[in-house]
């Protein structure tokens, strides 16, 4: 049974172009929203056939390819291999600009418990604990994020159903719960370094993650 959700609505949307260190560069239209449920921040970024006005998708296409990515201060911006959150994201907006469709960019930082619990946790880890592990000595939950809001803006901007870029099955569970039709799940590549290697690992051993990964590293994670 699917849940009802509040009514989102567009609150801006304005053209930002992109740039990566790297130097690819594309163009999106970013969406800012009224009337999320947790009232939290979060951005869509409209790419490849997806980067005008909403007025001006095409109807009755292919479905559109959508990745929620959690926000992620170290990996994002600060280029952190502890986990492979950077290079998804710098994937992810090059493959939906090819394909057309939309990045939301969700403030779920930490899986959800925040920045400074995130590297409480990176400390617990340190001393030897798994990232789920991290987040239970703290008292929370292994995953806390919830989608309830990226289901609402998708609402917002007209998508019913999607291809949905992730390794992550809880995320195509948790949207179709809320009413999203999901054609596909797309993986996303492997950024596999010495130095994640246990991060990676667990988030196939505990959470089912679609991650092809050496004998080797899966083993890490049990």
């Amino acid at each position: 049974m699917n849940e009802i959700l509040p009514v989102a609505t567009i609150r801006t949307q304005v053209t930002v172009p992109l740039r990566f260190p790297d130097g690819y560069a594309t163009t999106a239209r970013v969406f800012s929203f009224d009337g999320l449920v947790d009232g939290r921040e979060h951005l869509a970024f409209g790419l490849g056939d997806r980067s005008g006005s909403p007025d001006g998708y095409p109807a009755g296409g292919s479905a559109p390819l959508v990745r929620p990515h959690s926000e992620c201060l170290t990996g994002d911006v600060f280029g952190s291999q502890r986990c492979d959150c950077g290079p998804q994201l710098r994937e992810a907006v090059e493959r939906i600009s090819a394909a057309g469709g939309f990045l939301l960019y969700l403030r779920q930082e930490g899986r959800g418990i925040g920045l400074y619990a995130k590297l409480d946790a990176y400390a617990l880890q340190d001393a030897g604990l798994d990232t789920y592990e991290a987040n239970l000595a703290l008292g929370r939950d292994e995953d806390e994020r919830d989608y309830a809001a990226a289901a609402q803006m998708l609402a917002a901007l007209g998508v019913e159903r999607c291809a949905l870029l992730t390794n992550n099955p809880d995320k195509e569970e948790q949207l179709t719960r809320l009413g999203l039709t999901v054609t596909e799940r797309v993986p996303t590549g492997v950024y596999l370094s010495p130095v994640n290697a246990g991060y990676l690992a667990a988030k196939v051993s505990r959470a089912a993650h679609g991650l092809d990964l050496p004998f080797v590293c899966r083993q890490a994670g049990t």
